[in-house]
């Protein structure tokens, strides 16, 4: 399929040598994902000369920075809501597998249910709005985005001022392949 898109179309094939409009500072780029990469360029080209961070919530929790100077200098990597979920029910012997997130204010639960929800969702949270103030104390003027299948849902519950993101992937593959034209 590749050989017949290269003789019959004008393909880029995205890969780790692919040349970007932004700097990679990751140490060792060929464990950087290429949806990282896409995402991050993504995020420089909707915020040019920009600090922004990057939160994709899915599967994982990703966060990806790019500097003021469009250099990437990597981010971090955690378990989203539904992995929190499933491993709390799969890791122990008695916890009941819970599969829609429900934010409850009080971060006490009062039976296992409350308790869960509490600790996944309000963790995931806190872990979100900790990571924003640490970024922020040390990046001035950064800009924030949330995508990923989670984002709708958490949207509403960061207290920080969030741009929401629905396709950065996609503008940042769009951004690669103008940039290879």
């Amino acid at each position: 399929m590749v050989d017949f898109l290269r003789t019959n179309t004008q393909m880029i094939q995205f890969s780790h040598d692919t040349k970007l409009p932004i700097k990679i500072l990751y140490k060792n780029m060929e464990t950087l994902g290429l949806d990282r990469i896409s995402n991050a360029v993504g995020a420089a080209a909707m915020f040019p000369n920009r600090n922004v961070l990057s939160i994709q919530a899915g599967s994982c929790l990703v966060l990806d920075f790019v500097n003021e100077k469009n250099e990437y200098l990597g981010g971090s990597i955690s378990p989203g809501l539904k992995m929190r979920f499933d491993v709390l029910y799969e890791k122990t012997k008695k916890l009941p597998l819970l599969k829609e997130p429900v934010f409850l204010p009080e971060f006490l639960g009062n039976d296992t249910y409350s308790s869960i929800h509490c600790g996944v969702v309000n963790g995931l949270l806190f872990e979100i709005e900790g990571f924003i103030e640490d970024y922020s104390a040390k990046y001035e003027n950064l800009m924030i985005l949330l995508t990923g299948g989670d984002a709708n849902y958490l949207q509403k519950l960061i207290k920080n001022t969030i741009f929401a993101a629905p396709n950065i992937v996609l503008k940042g593959l769009n951004e690669i392949v103008t940039y290879n034209e």
